[in-house]
């Protein structure tokens, strides 16, 4: 299955170009499911409709869903909150609280930071997993939560690796003791572990469905506006940290050329020096999407965008291919090369630590697993040059 995240800074219009391709592909005969993992969904507006967390058909070969983080808490979480209920329940019983309260208080705090980037990973798993879907546009939330839920596998497996064992070993031994005291309700099940334990299989999925290049692509969306053009290059640098390689530009909302005149000639003036600087940040294809009469909404008027900016071309297509992050030998060293286009020497720290790589850019880290091949070689050499970094380990 195509996997498209449609991304960029927020207002920039990600959901109309995520609704533009997927209009586009299922003209080209694919059959499209839209996931919005936004919080503050907008398919429903930009469709004109009126829309559910279940999945709904809105055109021929189009199916969309917004992805509702409270809904999937009870099927993905349902085990855990209920021993967390329970265990409320003693608390407010020993306290003289109210018991009635302890299932919405295990709600509320089980909605963490992270869980609605976990419950979006999982989403997408299901959507290929149901085999009946050949493209998956996903309509991400702004820049720095789409980071987030690209980071959360990374985290998710340091907390599992080294947290989760020890502590599942430690309730084993703890369990009988809690029994006999009748502290029972203080002790995670078995089944409490296997429900995170299944959840860390899904997020572990759908990680290798976002790091493969030859179905994921990132698409970013951008303004030809200066602070827009320049969150955006810092994005395209985090996704090729993260090892998702971005294919395509979508420029939004281009003055088309009978609008360049007049009172609008100096804006028009800064519009061109930013797609110059667009042309020099992003070695992608571009595709510009003029600004409308009117604001595109409903499916005719998305359908009408796609043909007029994506003419012949099958938007769910590679308009370009590349491997972000890869290795190679040289000289008997072998080097660890990852794209980091528009970033300098010093926003650049590079650390081995024990199986993993950290590489930290500006205030993004990643964790990258190395190969057993290299793990516990010294570093040879760190250099970024021509927007590549280069990570040499000795022989």
């Amino acid at each position: 299955m195509r996997v498209l995240l449609h991304t960029g800074k927020g207002g920039v219009g990600k959901t109309t170009m995520a609704l533009t391709t997927a209009l586009g592909a299922a003209m080209h005969g694919h059959r499209t499911f839209v996931l919005s993992t936004d919080a503050a969904h907008s398919l429903g507006d930009a469709l004109g409709a009126s829309l559910g967390p279940e999945a709904c058909e809105v055109a021929p070969g189009v199916t969309v869903r917004e992805l509702s983080v409270l809904d999937e808490l009870d099927d993905a979480w349902s085990v855990v909150q209920e021993w967390l209920a329970v265990f409320l329940r003693g608390e407010a019983r020993h306290s003289g609280d109210a018991e009635e309260e302890a299932p919405m208080v295990a709600e509320e705090l089980l909605a963490f930071p992270g869980l609605e980037e976990l419950i979006a990973l999982r989403a997408i798993r299901q959507v290929e997993a149901s085999g009946a879907y050949d493209v998956c546009v996903v309509d991400c939330a702004p820049t720095g939560s789409t980071l987030r839920l690209l980071r959360f596998p990374d985290v998710l497996r340091f907390l599992m690796e080294n947290v989760f064992d020890w502590k599942r070993r430690s309730m084993r031994l703890v369990r009988p003791l809690a029994r006999r005291v009748r502290a029972d309700r203080f002790v995670p099940s078995e089944e409490v572990f296997a429900a995170v334990e299944r959840l860390y299989a899904d997020v572990t999925g759908v990680r290798q469905i976002l790091l493969d290049g030859d179905r994921t692509s990132a698409r970013l969306v951008v303004n030809p506006a200066r602070v827009v053009v320049d969150e955006t290059r810092r994005s395209f640098a985090y996704l090729s940290l993260y090892g998702v390689a971005t294919d395509a530009l979508l420029v939004n909302r281009v003055l088309p050329p009978d609008a360049r005149s007049g009172y609008f000639s100096r804006w028009a003036e800064r519009e061109r020096e930013e797609l110059h600087q667009i042309d020099r940040s992003f070695p992608v294809p571009r595709f510009e999407f003029p600004l409308q009469r009117t604001e595109p909404i409903g499916v005719e008027a998305l359908m009408g965008l796609a043909r007029a900016v994506f003419g012949d071309q099958d938007p769910a297509g590679f308009f370009s291919k590349s491997r972000p992050i890869r290795l190679r030998k040289e000289a008997g060293s072998t080097i660890l090369e990852i794209d980091l286009p528009n970033v300098s020497n010093e926003e650049v720290e590079v650390v081995a630590a024990g199986r993993d790589l950290v590489v930290r850019v500006r205030d993004a880290q990643r964790l990258i697993s190395l190969p057993d091949s290299v793990v516990g070689r010294p570093l040879e050499e760190v250099r970024l040059l021509d927007g590549v970094l280069a990570v040499s380990f000795a022989p």
